[in-house]
């Protein structure tokens, strides 16, 4: 069926015309409500209240949620809402990593508050219609797409019966169908999924932007926690905005001459240091693979191990010869640091689309080291097929490529066989198979249906039928709070263990990554300085979601003196161009320690929303002890000399002629009591009961003691 024909099938179910409001100093001070249950669509006004309390960003989008649920709201219940914001620095285009989003929803994997982080043109496109956030809830009897005009000013709900789910497809198709013509095509934004989300938990958002070098529609993914399974089960099938244009100062910003200036000057950083930094221009994040492998931190066979003799094989340079370069590779408008690294032309040899050339956005470092490493498979090929094909089916490639290592590692242990899975051979290494079980996945047959509910229902489920041992599972499964770990090792970090397991949402590395301070350049040796930096770098990053920043550009590259300063793990000149650019933007009064606020504030909202659902205490912090240290006797003796030196150094205990069952036993009580211990620190560093909950006298030193917190957190206040 053409473009035609399928825009002919559209039958507009409502239609909402609106007010326009400009923005005036990053905000239109307005949400658009849809409710898909009752086809309501209306616009609410944002008090005062909460732009001081919650910023915009991840902060709006959870005191929406808050406000719309109960504890009691499954993620497939209609009242679940998908929350998208930006944030008052979104969508300027004179600084580097401006169009970031953030979507919330309560996630299908976890049950509890999920945040995911999101490029693309969406955000933007969002605020430059008119809305500083979107408020979607309730749920269709059928398959809609939601279309907010910016350029009529007017918002549909539209019965989309014949379009197709799989999202580089779909992208294509709407941007090509409100598009008036070929210029128009970068004035459009798409949010969508594809098959595969309606299958599993763990479907993720694409969002679209068009990239005008190569003529062609591009994904940036919203990926951790479900929010695209939330997405098909409200029988959404797409959301579109369209704008006129993006040209001057759109964000009506209080003073424009402080950001072009930190703009400018942040450029010629990129052009000068980034080939001998972090080489994002030339291979985006995938520079990381071969770093990773050097320090023995890049996952191998289900975290195993952290490098491999193969990793060569998917080795940044093999990465910057299959991405195109030369091109301006940024995921919004302005960005000078490029990272959103493509394959193009790139031939598929599997799956419905088998033979189509295809342009595959990435493969990014985690999908490298989840889709690959981690299961294994060191074929570049698989990855960048499995990388395209997660992409347009709606998976997440890092929940996916955890648990598909978490599978392969029970099929080596005789938990999984042939019989169990459907007849696929799902040992480490075997790309076929893996390959085959996402196709699976999207067509919502055989074990591939299963391994998309995640592994903390894989565990359940093994242990359930009796299949493995629940502690032997525990241990190897790489998830905490029901989300898959992100792609590093942490065994060697204690640092890096708290910053997976200390978080709200679950493991992901966009909250604090400390390897390197902690294990390699043993800058916070400490308990006191490990949970100084799991007060700071949380609550740092926590702000980059609230005002619509990309994290990129703050550390990947530095400026040429940053290890001169008192703090270089910081990088205080980049901390200070976004204290100026915030306060340039909005007019207000900032500076860092106000930063700093701003997302304890609603970091401690979300730890308590989180205890709302009945989550937000000590015993959900605990993390598998795979990564905290070797489960297996041949992991421990894969590393044999440095664990008997640390028994020896750090314990006394004298490892001559003790089997390796003993010395695992002695260093496991170590490990488990090092990270009980930095618990206790962090907790008390971020002003929290023993047990994990915010104190009061907390909450009232950083002005978030609202009454409904307060009620909340009251019983669970220590003596």
């Amino acid at each position: 069926m053409n473009i035609e024909d399928m825009k002919k099938g559209h039958t507009v179910i409502k239609e909402w015309p609106y007010t326009f409001k400009p923005l005036y100093r990053g905000y239109t001070d307005k949400i658009l409500y849809v409710n898909i249950s009752d086809n309501e669509i209306m616009e609410k006004e944002v008090p005062a209240l909460m732009k001081e309390k919650f910023v915009g960003g991840r902060g709006f989008g959870l005191k929406l949620l808050w406000d719309a649920t109960t504890t009691e709201t499954k993620w497939n219940d209609p009242e679940n809402e998908i929350n998208i914001a930006s944030g008052p620095i979104g969508g300027i285009t004179q600084y580097s990593g401006t169009g970031k989003s953030i979507c919330v929803s309560i996630s299908p994997l976890t049950n509890s508050v999920m945040d995911s982080n999101v490029g693309g043109f969406f955000g933007p496109y969002l605020k430059f219609s008119g809305f500083d956030a979107l408020e979607l809830q309730g749920k269709a009897e059928k398959d809609i797409i939601i279309f907010i005009d910016g350029v009529n000013h007017k918002v549909q709900i539209i019965d989309a019966p014949h379009e197709p789910y799989d999202s580089h497809v779909l992208a294509e198709i709407l941007t090509d169908m409100y598009a008036d013509d070929d210029k128009d095509k970068k004035n459009i934004a798409v949010v969508s999924t594809g098959a595969a989300a309606g299958h599993s938990l763990i479907g993720m958002l694409n969002f679209s932007f068009y990239d005008p070098k190569r003529k062609a529609i591009r994904l940036k993914q919203a990926g951790r926690g479900g929010i695209g399974t939330v997405f098909r089960d409200k029988h959404v099938k797409a959301i579109v905005t369209k704008i006129p244009g993006v040209k001057g100062n759109l964000n009506n910003v209080a003073d424009l001459a402080p950001i072009m200036e930190r703009g400018k000057r942040f450029n010629k950083e990129m052009r000068e240091l980034d080939d001998s930094q972090a080489e994002m221009r030339t291979k985006g994040t995938a520079h990381l693979v071969n770093i990773m492998n050097d320090y023995d931190l890049l996952p191998i066979n289900n975290y195993k191990f952290g490098s491999h003799p193969e990793a060569d094989a998917i080795h940044s340079e093999v990465w910057k010869s299959r991405f195109t370069q030369g091109i301006p590779d940024g995921c919004w408008i302005g960005c000078n640091m490029a990272c959103a690294k493509g394959v193009d032309e790139y031939e598929l040899r599997s799956g419905p689309y088998k033979g189509d050339k295809v342009l595959v956005d990435g493969p990014e470092y985690e999908n490298a080291g989840g889709l690959g490493s981690n299961c294994g498979i060191f074929n570049p090929d698989y990855i960048i097929e499995a990388n395209f094909y997660c992409d347009t089916y709606g998976i997440c490639t890092i929940t996916w490529g955890t648990t598909l290592a978490f599978v392969m590692e029970c099929y080596e242990n005789g938990i999984l066989n042939e019989e169990r899975t459907g007849g696929l051979k799902l040992n480490f290494g075997n790309a076929d198979s893996a390959m085959e079980l996402i196709h699976q996945l999207a067509r919502g047959e055989g074990f591939g249906v299963k391994a998309g509910m995640g592994i903390r229902k894989l565990k359940e489920m093994f242990a359930e039928k009796g299949w493995g041992d629940p502690d032997f599972l525990q241990d190897i499964g790489m998830e905490n709070k029901g989300l898959e770990y992100s792609e590093y090792v942490s065994k060697e970090s204690l640092a890096q263990q708290g910053g997976f397991a200390l978080t709200n949402k679950g493991p992901q590395h966009d909250e604090a990554w400390l390897i390197f301070m902690d294990m390699v350049n043993n800058q916070i040796p400490t308990f006191e300085d490990k949970a100084e930096a799991l007060h700071y770098f949380p609550m740092f990053r926590t702000w980059f979601g609230l005002v619509g920043l990309c994290k990129l550009p703050w550390n990947d590259v530095e400026p040429e003196n940053n290890a001169e300063t008192d703090e270089p793990a910081k990088v205080p000149e980049h901390v200070d161009n976004y204290v100026t650019i915030f306060k340039a933007v909005t007019g207000k009064p900032f500076d860092k320690k106000e930063m700093i606020l701003q997302s304890e504030r609603v970091y401690n909202f979300q730890r308590i929303f989180n205890l709302k659902r009945g989550y937000g205490i000590r015993k959900y912090d605990a993390q598998p002890f795979r990564a905290a240290g070797p489960v297996t006797i041949e992991e421990y003796e894969s590393r044999a000399e440095r664990y008997d030196k640390q028994l020896e150094e750090l314990l006394g205990y004298d490892t001559r002629g003790k089997s390796t069952s003993d010395k695992m036993k002695v260093l496991r009580i170590y490990r488990e009591d090092q990270y009980e211990k930095l618990i206790d620190a962090v907790y008390q560093r971020r002003g929290w009961t023993k047990n994990g909950v915010p104190k009061i006298s907390h909450l009232q030193k950083i002005g978030m003691d609202l009454p409904e917190l307060i009620e909340l957190v009251k019983p669970h206040q220590e003596d």
